[in-house]
């Protein structure tokens, strides 16, 4: 066998070129894609200053004992430097297994579990339905698409303090329920109809976006695939099962995923609707976190932003997980 020589460079033809470190290929690529970096500089930095620091501050602060009591503050004229000291993992181990664990975190998990998929079920399905209503011609269509996105075109805060008013006990919906013989729940101060309050109002927040994103993802399936199915006899339940479904998969994905993890960190309905107090079986983890660091006295920031980071971590675990799945269910569908 010939092997052919570069004179010039002694090597022979056809090698590879070695690999260059990480250094020069940091190096090359900053020299090639310059223009990109440097229009999203900006963005890196004023996203670290408002989301890096103040993530690595709560992580640091989860490994102390700070609180109101020892924490660093002004009085007057006066500074009082911080006193609290690091104390580990022992604010999670007392969040997580401690005496008080269940009714601090694992009641609250629970019930944050349980309100995530109620309200992202009937999100998807009351969206989904509404959807393919306003996908078919009918008179009005444009009108009843204004009228079915005003829920979240509405500010949350103006949306939610209407139903507190509604379900007041002298409210407007038990005002009906009365006139009809029917009970009237104590809305506002019952655990149980607090909680199925709460899943109400946020659902009918909610909806409207479900209700576009999944309209959209209907309008992009190719209208041949009905007819083809329509030829071939299929009916109409058969036609949303195997041509409806899955041209909507990568929609679905997507917004299921992102309706999960804004429900999961849902703070402003339950918060606006039943106070930092009122309710305090409803209270979700994010809206408890709140109240751990803000609602009481002392202020315990170091459990706050243990919370906080309990949080991120069951969402960044979640979400690896639901990649995962997504992505064997392509491989399996084709």
């Amino acid at each position: 066998m010939t092997v052919a020589i570069d004179r010039a460079t002694g090597k022979r033809r056809g090698d590879r070129a070695p690999r260059p470190g990480p250094a020069q290929r940091i190096r090359n690529g900053f020299q090639k894609y310059w223009y990109a970096y440097a229009m999203i500089a900006p963005v890196v930095v004023v996203l670290a200053g408002i989301v890096g620091y103040p993530l690595i501050r709560g992580v640091y602060l989860t490994l102390t004992d700070a609180n109101s009591l020892n924490s660093a503050r002004t009085i007057g004229v006066n500074h009082i430097a911080a006193t609290y000291k690091f104390v580990g993992l022992d604010n999670y181990k007392d969040i997580l297994f401690g005496p008080t664990a269940y009714d601090r975190f694992w009641s609250h998990f629970l019930w944050t579990v349980f309100w995530t998929a109620a309200c992202v079920f009937l999100h998807y399905t009351i969206g989904l339905g509404l959807a393919l209503m306003l996908n078919q011609k009918l008179r009005g269509r444009t009108f009843y698409r204004l009228v079915l996105v005003l829920p979240w075109a509405v500010p949350t805060f103006v949306t939610v303090f209407s139903w507190r008013i509604m379900l007041a006990d002298s409210g407007v919906l038990n005002q009906v329920l009365h006139s009809l013989h029917l009970p009237q729940p104590q809305w506002l101060e019952d655990t149980f109809w607090q909680r199925f309050a709460a899943i109400m109002v946020n659902t009918w927040c909610g909806v409207p976006f479900m209700m576009l994103s999944l309209l959209g993802g209907l309008q992009s399936i190719d209208s041949t695939l009905y007819e083809a199915a329509e030829m071939d006899g299929a009916s109409a339940w058969q036609r949303f099962r195997h041509v409806t479904l899955p041209g909507l998969r990568s929609v679905s994905s997507t917004v299921v995923l992102l309706g999960i993890i804004w429900t999961f960190n849902q703070f402003i309905i339950i918060f606006l609707l039943f106070g930092p107090t009122s309710a305090p079986d409803t209270q979700i983890l994010v809206t408890w976190a709140y109240q751990l660091g803000f609602g009481q006295q002392p202020r315990d920031f170091a459990q706050s932003a243990a919370y906080g980071v309990l949080l991120l971590s069951i969402l960044v675990v979640f979400t690896s997980f639901y990649f995962r799945w997504l992505k064997r269910n392509d491989q399996l569908a084709v």
